[in-house]
């Protein structure tokens, strides 16, 4: 058979598309007659990947904002499948959006697609039936948190390749250059770095309380407050604050933010890893309906940390504040706790230092495995 000349691509959110960035644009030149096309953002437009669905439109955080946006959701899987009949499409790249793309995957499967997925879906966090559906219906499933691989393995998952993490391999070559927080003196000099998301449900919610607590800031300390914008983010959200911050960064600026940064107010997701491997101390914050709060508690049980630096090294490192707990008045008592006490925030300096040993893994080349899926016969 002749190899495929489309390529479906599902980055439904942002820290996806930035996942994407790893393999994507080298995949892409080894293969310029291949066409890209599938659900994005901003970057996938500049690379001329064909957008059916912008990640604006696309991503939401909590049961309740997905139930609010099933008929979206099924008739964007429709529209999606469509296209992939209509243009003969033989290969998939789903990038983590677990909920969608694992139930795309098994559609796609039925109808002679190669499925790859990117980003293993955290079913051992709840939902550990999902390692039968990576059995089923995906060729191969990408996992960039190590322990994943032993967890899969133990339910039949063969098919799961370990992979470094894509935060740690675009960082890694500055890392080295870290600078020393110990020893500073915040009564002299502080700044404050705010990451309240990538979603316009994660800023409409968390900002507010970030802004909050960036004011009782001022008023204690020689403050200087920096925030970091993206684009899949409505300004809307943004200029309600307007005033508040010193400086501003865009997602491009992110390696320049965190070199100034004494400490973080972020909200959940992978950029609190990469506060983790720039050592900055972080405050992550949660904060979802009691919809979700519910099914949650009860559905899901056990507590897990959020943060992937918590996560990897098994301690809750970074404090976590969720639901009832993200208000200004708690997060800015545990804001001033580490700016005053200096064992604490040291103790956090110490502790994620071993965060890059974890990540540290033998270099396996996605692009080169992706390029020889693409060209096997079907």
């Amino acid at each position: 058979m002749s190899k495929p000349t489309n390529c479906l691509v599902i980055a439904g959110e942002q820290s996806g598309e930035e996942h994407a960035q790893s393999f994507l644009p080298e995949l892409m030149r080894r293969n310029p007659d291949m066409h890209f096309w599938g659900v994005g953002g901003d970057d996938f437009k500049k690379r001329n990947i064909e957008i059916l669905y912008h990640l604006r439109d696309f991503s939401s955080i909590g049961f309740s904002e997905v139930f609010f946006k099933l008929h979206f959701y099924i008739q964007a899987e429709k529209r999606i499948l469509e296209e992939v009949l209509k243009r003969d499409c033989k290969i998939a790249i789903l990038i983590d959006f677990q909920g969608f793309n694992l139930k795309i995957a098994k559609k796609l499967k039925k109808l002679g697609v190669k499925v790859l997925y990117y980003v293993a879906p955290q079913a051992w966090l709840w939902k550990p039936y999902r390692a039968n559906s990576i059995k089923k219906y995906v060729h191969t499933v990408f996992s960039i948190i190590p322990f994943e691989k032993e967890w899969f393995e133990k339910r039949g998952v063969k098919n799961l390749k370990l992979v470094p993490h894509p935060v740690f391999s675009r960082y890694k070559h500055l890392l080295s250059e870290i600078r020393d927080r110990k020893n500073q003196n915040f009564k002299k000099q502080l700044n404050i770095l705010i990451l309240p998301g990538s979603r316009n449900s994660e800023v409409k919610t968390l900002l507010p309380i970030f802004a909050e607590v960036a004011k009782k800031a001022k008023a204690d300390f020689p403050a200087k407050i920096s925030i970091v914008k993206t684009t899949s983010v409505e300004n809307k959200y943004y200029d309600l604050h307007e005033g508040i911050f010193d400086k501003e960064y865009s997602p491009e600026q992110l390696v320049e933010a965190f070199s100034e940064a004494d400490i973080c107010l972020a909200a959940s997701g992978t950029v609190t890893l990469t506060c983790g491997l720039f050592e900055v101390p972080t405050i992550v914050c949660y904060k979802v309906s009691l919809f979700t709060e519910f099914i949650a508690m009860n559905f899901i049980g056990k507590h897990y940390d959020l943060s992937l630096t918590n996560i990897l090294l098994k301690e809750t490192i970074f404090p976590e504040l969720l639901q009832q707990q993200a208000n200004p008045e708690l997060v800015y008592e545990y804001l001033k706790y580490l700016l005053t006490e200096k064992v604490a925030y040291e103790k956090i300096l110490n502790k994620i230092k071993k965060i890059k040993d974890i990540l540290s893994a033998d270099d396996f080349k996605v692009v080169d495995y992706m390029d020889q899926v693409l060209h096997e016969d079907s």
